[in-house]
């Protein structure tokens, strides 16, 4: 038997093993991996909501309502094409966006010459190892958490734990559980059993505090937590019912 193959030392390294267990690239935030995601972005013109120049409508009313501090700093996690990191900067807030397609960061990045915006950048790559400069006041997810494999949730809080600062925010979008699909109900194992994510995991409103208002998982404070509300298509904000929308803050 070839020792060389011993190789788990670290939690790191039972990390890239679990990684392993799915299809082909899933490990890097969705399951099809970079490449997938890359080719997602690069027909601009498919009919996919969330490629809409306007931002979440839970986000849009977290600064209206004065629930984040204005002009703080903010990390805007799979950002894809930017309408979140671009209202963000609109606002007065210092973005940096991160994605690991660079077709959207490429978009992103045209958005905001457009937009003559100043007060964001866009890096491409993998948010759990890149160089970021934090401390953030906001750490925003618009559809990156549901897309982890479970033991990736391990990787997220880490991230929180060393890149959102004390009093700062995490505001986020996921699946929500009895939704007809959007979003597997599969108990985790299961995931691990097939192989596959299904196309992203499905939470309750339960399941998410227990990540990330419990003392054993984040242990941040809630402030909101419900369903998003469903808009039209020339609303000018962008949101879906079968998402959940949350804001917690940090300690």
């Amino acid at each position: 038997m070839d020792a060389t193959h011993r190789d788990i030392r670290t939690i790191d390294d039972v990390l890239t093993l679990l990684d392993g267990l799915f299809s082909p690239g899933a490990d890097r935030w969705t399951e099809g991996g970079a490449d997938w995601r890359d080719g997602f972005y690069a027909d601009r013109d498919k009919p996919v909501p969330f490629f809409v120049a306007k931002p979440d409508e839970n986000l849009l009313s977290y600064v209206e309502q004065g629930l984040l501090p204005a002009g703080g700093k903010v990390l805007d996690l799979g950002c894809g094409p930017g309408r979140n990191a671009l209202y963000l900067a609109s606002a007065g807030f210092d973005v940096t966006g991160v994605d690991l397609s660079p077709t959207a960061v490429a978009w992103a990045e045209e958005r905001a010459d457009a937009a003559g915006a100043e007060n964001v950048r866009f890096v491409c790559g993998d948010a759990f190892t890149a160089a970021l400069d934090g401390p953030y006041d906001l750490i925003y997810d618009s559809g990156c958490f549901h897309h982890l494999p479970p033991h990736r949730r391990i990787s997220y809080l880490a991230l929180l734990d060393r890149a959102l600062a004390p009093g700062g925010h995490l505001a986020l979008t996921a699946f929500a559980a009895g939704e007809g699909g959007m979003g597997s109900e599969l108990p985790d194992a299961d995931f691990y059993r097939q192989g596959r994510l299904h196309g992203g995991l499905a939470y309750t409103d339960a399941s998410l505090r227990a990540v990330f208002a419990d003392p054993a998982g984040a242990d941040l404070t809630e402030i909101e937590l419900r369903r998003m509300r469903a808009e039209t298509p020339d609303s000018p904000v962008f949101g879906e019912s079968f998402l959940w929308t949350g804001l917690f803050r940090r300690p």
